[in-house]
């Protein structure tokens, strides 16, 4: 006896009836063309001495010159050791304070008080670097608030120059980094930890857990996957400081110490009309953070068991 097979829609009708479905997808690889696929086009100009209004066909090409250009600067090593210091804070020191906030948070029992902290932290997040910048200068100035309330507390004997010496501006860019986007990173993990399965809790208890052994044995091995996930990501942004804060923080006397890769490339690459200059530095970062995307996840994934890919 012969079985019918089944005949299968035409493509026609799967069109018709699964339109929603291709309307969102189509339009979705159509954004993913124009803000993705299209500038890698771009890519081809840190590559040529690309001057505005000719086509890249009238430039010459001059290979590496442009990266080259880069290491051979002056200030080229003191640029990538204020890049390398600040991304470090960043990785380190504003990596693990938002788990510590989301863990302190956690083992908070007051509804209302929680809620105020919570919403306290998140707040900065909101605020412009303009602004936070302003407050910072305002406050931290010779004759600001924070040096006269030391002096009236016998603390210091004369202000302390925060904004203009360059020994002070790596710790207070990392403190205002922290302190504007720690509460929205903690969202991330507090998320993470209301996913725990709380019979773990009960059981711990009744194993006779501590309040401490709760946290390093239950929650921070639950949320460890977010936790891997989320450095390895940061890794791939690892030279990316962004350069408004530092010239928004910096001055002339403390640029030793805020004169990163971005400040550079915009200073010298945008303002001044080296187009093909600032492309090349902006690849360069890509391919680093992308290497070391590759690099952090396959150690993670080697000690941890848990990777992106």
């Amino acid at each position: 006896m012969s079985t019918v097979k089944p005949c299968k829609p035409s493509w026609r009708k799967r069109l018709a009836s699964e339109k929603e479905l291709w309307f969102w997808t189509l339009l979705f690889i159509a954004w993913w063309a124009v803000f993705f696929l299209m500038p890698i086009y771009g890519i081809s100009y840190a590559f040529f001495d690309y001057k505005p209004g000719r086509t890249l066909t009238m430039d010459d090409f001059v290979g590496f010159k442009h990266f080259a250009a880069f290491f051979q600067s002056r200030d080229a090593m003191k640029i990538i050791r204020n890049t390398l210091v600040l991304s470090g804070l960043r990785m380190t020191v504003g990596f693990i304070m938002p788990i510590i906030l989301a863990l302190m948070l956690d083992e908070l029992r007051q509804g209302p008080f929680k809620k105020i902290v919570q919403t306290i932290s998140y707040l900065p997040y909101f605020v412009s670097w303009v602004v936070v910048a302003s407050l910072a200068i305002s406050l931290l100035n010779s004759d600001g608030v924070v040096n006269e309330v030391l002096q009236k507390l016998g603390l210091i004997s004369s202000p302390i120059p925060f904004l203009t010496e360059g020994k002070y501006f790596w710790g207070l860019r990392t403190f205002l980094d922290i302190w504007k986007g720690i509460g929205w990173d903690t969202i991330l993990y507090m998320s993470a930890i209301a996913g725990i399965d709380q019979a773990l809790y009960e059981a711990g208890a009744v194993d006779g857990i501590t309040r401490w052994g709760s946290v390093k044995y239950i929650t921070l091995p639950s949320i460890m996957p977010t936790i891997v996930l989320l450095f390895i990501l940061g890794i791939g942004n690892f030279l990316n400081l962004g350069y408004e804060q530092n010239l928004l923080l910096g001055q002339a006397t403390t640029r030793d110490y805020w004169e990163i890769i971005d400040t550079y490339v915009y200073r010298y690459g945008i303002q001044k009309g080296r187009y093909s200059f600032s492309i090349a530095i902006s690849l360069m970062k890509s391919v680093i953070g992308l290497a070391l995307v590759f690099f952090a996840n396959k150690v993670a994934k080697k000690h941890t068991d848990y990777a992106v890919m």
